[in-house]
């Protein structure tokens, strides 16, 4: 009789393998044509480009041309981002629910691109009759809104590759064939301060800076909706929908209270917010390189080489958290970021005299790129740190509260993602009224290179001390983070134990209801 129940376990037990060797064989299967993914590619393109324009050169714009405050301008974007927190919940509650002939995704393609289209025209554009302070603002307030309304919906094309194939193997292909694509993303926005740089100076021209900023708009927006309503006429949702017991969402006050009790986490998200401090003096180089340099194209030139070592030290990352912990190697990195941009701002930006003169031009653009390239060593080393963080912290929660919820600690850290958003984009506005800039232009509308040394000084304070200040506090606040060395080891083992406890009262389970 024990030999019989012996044989009946083995041959339930290959039936099992089977069966999961015969479903693995079925989700080998290809379902991408060729033109679905090569929609999907120029989808990615196309919002890439448009996203680094308007990230890039929305706050110059409406501060320079439009004519809105430092001030007036961070505290619409403080408000937008706080909103963008609320809203990103609601539209994806919506979108999860949507049940169309089309798919749940693919209808927002649609729907939402002149929602988007116009707003992003909007934010590049200063019509005649926005006569008041007042009436700035409020055209800004509706810009800034609507693009961000448009977006949270349209960003369904970021979730496609999961609905487009049940293929896993086919989907992450898709997925590196994506990031690959978003390489070219920044080319032709990062031709644009050449086109400003080729506008006649001093001559009554047609064409102004405002006129080109404005054009530029318009080209990103075409490319992205034609590449958009392409994309949604081609490609297909193959996944089945989810059902009701799946859409589920853990509540709000209950992911709040897990999140406090997560020491990693909450240490992780401290780390982001100062981390995004550095976007600051990003979101205000365009000040520096047009006020204090003479020439935006001359952030394009540098910019061709300060990306480069990232190609290089981004594969050694792997190889220094092996040896030293990723906790280490993020202090590290923070430190030495902190340390670069010091010094930059110490040696000053004119080392070799003043921009404006010819000879000095050169010597000083190599020497601001070869500073901005050692400032930029850590960002690669910083990108894979998080990414490792971010899974010990998956794995401490599994260990501290006994089921692996990376959902629910991504709903919670996106809550405070957005909130740390809203008060750096804040930030970003406040510090140019801080500084005491007022844009002014000449007669064609074109902006005037400002003199005011005062001024000029706050704008290099901006551009090294910000993100000196957050690459600090972004290898500081790592130093709290407990998972790591010996008690992440020890961790470790006992979610080893514990998972193989887990699997033996599977197989018991599943033993008593084969009746075994």
């Amino acid at each position: 009789m024990a030999d019989t129940t012996v044989a009946t376990q083995e041959e339930y037990v290959e039936t099992e393998v089977e069966q999961q060797v015969e479903k693995a064989s079925a989700q080998n299967r290809r379902y991408l044509r060729l033109r679905e993914m090569i929609a999907f590619l120029l989808t990615a393109f196309g919002q890439k480009n448009l996203n680094e324009f308007v990230n890039g050169n929305r706050q110059f714009f409406m501060i320079s041309f439009l004519g809105i405050s430092g001030k007036a301008y961070g505290s619409i974007m403080f408000l937008e981002t706080l909103y963008d927190a609320l809203d990103d919940s609601i539209s994806g509650l919506i979108i999860d629910r949507t049940r169309t002939r089309w798919g749940k995704l693919r209808p927002y393609f649609i729907v939402t691109t002149p929602i988007w289209a116009i707003a992003i025209l909007m934010l590049f554009t200063t019509p005649s009759f926005l006569t008041t302070p007042i009436a700035k603002v409020v055209w800004a307030v509706i810009a800034i809104f609507a693009h961000n309304l448009g977006m949270s919906y349209f960003g369904v094309w970021q979730i496609m590759p999961f609905d487009i194939t049940p293929n896993v193997n086919e989907r992450n292909n898709l997925l590196a064939s994506q990031k690959f694509m978003e390489l070219f993303g920044a080319w032709l926005p990062a031709l644009l301060p050449f086109f400003i740089d080729l506008l006649p100076k001093q001559t009554n021209n047609a064409i102004g800076m405002q006129d080109v900023y404005s054009g530029y708009a318009l080209i990103m927006v075409i490319i992205s909706a034609v590449t958009a309503i392409y994309g949604f006429f081609v490609m297909r949702e193959r996944v089945p929908l989810a059902s009701k017991e799946q859409m589920k969402e853990i509540g709000i006050i209950e992911s709040f209270k897990i999140a406090i009790k997560n020491r990693p986490m909450l240490v992780l998200q401290l780390n982001y917010f100062f981390n995004g401090l550095k976007g600051i003096g990003a979101s205000n180089e365009k000040f520096f390189w047009i006020h204090n340099a003479g020439a935006m194209s001359y952030s394009s030139i540098a910019s061709i080489f300060t990306g480069m070592p990232a190609f290089i030290i981004t594969p050694l990352t792997p190889k220094l958290i092996r040896k030293f912990g990723a906790r280490n190697v993020g202090i590290a990195a923070g430190i030495f970021g902190g340390a670069m941009y010091t010094l930059m701002f110490l040696i000053g930006y004119k080392p070799f005299g003043a921009w404006d003169k010819a000879g000095h031009i050169i010597p000083n653009l190599i020497y601001m790129t070869i500073m901005l390239t050692l400032c930029g060593l850590p960002n690669g080393v910083i990108n894979v740190v998080g990414t490792i963080l971010q899974g010990d912290v998956y794995d401490y929660g599994e260990w501290k509260y006994g089921v692996r919820n990376e959902a629910l600690i991504a709903t919670v850290s996106g809550y405070f993602q957005k909130l740390a958003n809203s008060i750096n984009n804040g930030l970003s506005g406040f510090v140019i009224s801080w500084i005491g800039y007022v844009a002014h232009k000449d007669v064609f509308g074109n902006i005037v290179r400002e003199t005011d040394n005062s001024v000029l000084s706050g704008f290099w304070f901006i551009f090294c001390i910000m993100p000196a200040i957050a690459r600090f506090l972004y290898g500081v606040s790592l130093i709290f983070f407990n998972v790591h060395g010996k008690f992440k080891a020890q961790m470790l083992a006992d979610l080893e134990v514990r998972r193989r406890e887990q699997v033996r009262q599977m197989q018991t389970e599943n033993q008593s209801a084969n009746g075994e």
